[in-house]
């Protein structure tokens, strides 16, 4: 049976990399266990300050974000940048000089940028691309639903009202970065980035203002989304899914592995996490992510309704008979375990439990080869075309002209009464509208906005 075409890899990479990329817009982190022990000489810098990342945002976004929501030309500057769509177009005109000027400074490659490895990660996309994607969507996209702040944050944010929408525009992501030279003149990834960051630091000025997600939020202080809780959505990611492939003999060169690590290390630097906190190596990448993913892992209401809804959709959207919930579920619980079946109240199929349990690993060294075993045809064809179909969930075509806008409001559905959740709490009159309690932020590396309003 033939391979996947060149584009079907590529929606396959891109477009359930949306799925985990829920996070990099709306994320949030619990109190650390444990003190900050990851080295900075294990960096991309090579050396750093030692400060834990919990207490660092990002202040040259925050600063001119919370005046340009202040300012109320927000829709104007929306339409502005929805013109912004490919790496080699210069900064629009007609936006405020702060703006201009911070777009200019945020566009640009690191220094340590490495031409040849992002080559090398060109190729891997391209020749390992269904796998990759596969491993996007139900290792990296479904683990989102368990980290338990992340989920909150999407919940209670601007996101959480059209979720379907949310995972569209956060596919965008996954689905750039899939595309062959993303970081080149044509790509479109560097727009991508910046504009994400943007909403970062929007989603840190307004979801402190949010009643409900306040009285849920464990950050101290409560202000989302800081370069901890990026680099939580980071190991969802690359980390994660480098794990997945190793654990299924997907064949990786070195140079491939390296080149995949290096285009997310860029991609980070993009979304204004320091360099300071990039891990360097894969080894220091799985060293920093023991200390911050790992020990959040957890259920959430919030996060098991996310999770049923993108099980839900999945069937629909793909529109083919042999997927179903139940399938889609089964896999969830190979890839993620079944704890984490346990946490998302998963309904699987048991004949598909077997089949991915057994037959998952034996699959990805045939369809390597091209070869079909006598007498397992018809489930190598299945799950040649459920690989397929993992692809299209979610976009269509890998052809939507998504915008990735600065949102104004937080999830305009929610008011003052939260849902239940594994914190019970009363719902009361909304916090008056002075300083939140615990947002004194330290000044050199706080948001603009540490005073939020209840």
């Amino acid at each position: 049976m033939d391979n996947l075409n060149r584009r079907d890899a590529l929606r396959t990479g891109g477009l359930l990399a949306g799925l985990g990329a829920l996070s990099l817009a709306m994320f949030t982190a619990p109190p650390r266990a444990r003190a900050w022990s990851w080295p900075a000489s294990g960096s991309v810098a090579g050396s750093g300050d030692g400060i834990d990342p919990m207490t660092v945002w990002d202040p040259a976004a925050d600063q001119v974000i919370a005046e340009i929501l202040e300012s109320g030309q927000v829709a104007a500057i929306n339409k502005v940048l929805a013109t912004w769509t490919t790496n080699n177009q210069p900064t629009p005109a007609g936006l405020p000089p702060n703006l201009t000027a911070f777009i200019e400074q945020a566009r640009q490659l690191p220094a340590w940028t490495d031409q040849s490895k992002l080559k090398a990660a060109d190729d891997f996309n391209t020749k390992q691309g269904p796998f990759i994607g596969t491993a996007y969507g139900f290792g990296a996209g479904l683990l989102a639903t368990v980290i338990p702040h992340e989920s909150r944050a999407v919940y209670y944010s601007k996101g959480g009202a059209d979720l379907q929408d949310r995972i569209a525009k956060t596919a965008k992501l996954g689905y750039d970065l899939m595309a062959q030279q993303p970081f080149g003149p044509n790509g479109h990834l560097i727009v991508t980035c910046v504009k994400t960051r943007m909403v970062h630091a929007a989603v840190r000025h307004l979801l402190p203002k949010s009643g409900p997600w306040l009285q849920v939020a464990t950050e101290n202080p409560k202000i989302p989304i800081s370069q901890n809780d990026i680099l939580v959505t980071w190991h969802s990611l690359p980390t994660t899914i480098m794990q997945k492939l190793k654990a299924w003999k997907v064949p990786v060169t070195d140079a491939q592995s390296a080149g995949f690590l290096h285009s997310w290390q860029v991609t980070a630097h993009l979304l204004g996490v320091q360099d300071q906190y990039i891990p360097a190596t894969w080894d220091s990448a799985n060293a920093q992510s023991k200390q911050v993913l790992d020990p959040i892992l957890g259920p959430t209401p919030e996060g098991t309704k996310i999770a049923d809804h993108l099980l839900t959709i999945g069937p629909v959207l793909a529109a083919t008979s042999f997927v179903t919930k139940p399938m889609l579920a089964s896999f969830t619980k190979y890839v993620l375990g079944a704890q984490v079946a346990k946490w998302l109240n998963l309904k699987t199929d048991g004949i598909w439990d077997g089949i991915f349990a057994t037959l998952w690993v034996p699959f990805v060294g045939l369809y390597q080869l091209g070869r079909i075993v006598p007498g397992v045809d018809a489930i190598y064809f299945q799950l040649t075309e459920f690989i397929k179909v993992a692809a299209m969930l979610y976009l269509n075509n890998g052809g939507l002209k998504l915008e990735l806008p600065i949102p104004t409001t937080n999830n305009p559905s929610i008011t003052g009464t939260p849902p239940v959740t594994t914190t019970p709490y009363v719902a009361t009159t909304p916090p008056p509208t002075t300083t939140a309690p615990g947002t004194t932020a330290p000044t050199t590396t706080s948001p603009a906005t540490t005073t939020p309003p209840g």
